[in-house]
């Protein structure tokens, strides 16, 4: 390993100094390294079943529910997942985490990866973000990375924009 780059921080805690060194290592190219994938994007409707699931919690607000997922288009897959919610005294808004493993095809590749949900509801404004698992893909989708996005139109049929890379194939 050859340095190009150091740094050097010294920081006093009290009586207590705390010296922090970092190095960078050089970067080095070999004709054999793969070029990195550009990302690809995924699009079609899906059908959702949200299933309310028997909890004994005595808070109205809070809830849990099992999701169960038909995706259409560029990912023929189904979805299985968990879902825990929150609401709040102020209509329209709340929030849920869900973790939902997503077995089929994406374009061809056979495999199963894990989707990470984190939504936030304010006054009926969403924020929702959902990401890919890291080292979650399995067969053809080992190694996936990325984001997808959910539209619900009128009348309530969804649809995803997944935005996404995997390593090249041989």
């Amino acid at each position: 390993m050859r340095i190009v780059g150091s740094g050097c921080a010294i920081v006093a805690v009290g009586s207590l100094c705390l010296i922090f060194v970092t190095t960078i290592p050089a970067q080095t190219s070999s004709p054999n390294q793969k070029e990195t994938p550009m990302p690809a994007h995924a699009t079609g409707p899906f059908d959702v079943k949200v299933t309310p699931q028997d909890d004994k919690s005595d808070d109205p607000l809070l809830g849990r529910m099992s999701l169960d997922k038909q995706y259409h288009g560029d990912l023929e897959a189904t979805g299985k997942g968990q879902m825990l919610t929150a609401g709040s005294a102020v209509k329209g808004s709340g929030a849920y985490v869900a973790i939902e493993k997503v077995s089929g095809t994406l374009q061809g590749r056979a495999g199963s990866f894990v989707l990470q949900h984190s939504g936030i509801m304010t006054q009926g404004a969403p924020q929702l973000t959902i990401t890919v698992l890291p080292d979650s893909g399995t067969g053809g989708l080992a190694g996936i990375t990325g984001k997808m996005t959910i539209t619900i139109a009128a009348g309530g049929k969804h649809s995803y924009d997944f935005e996404y890379t995997l390593p090249q194939t041989n």
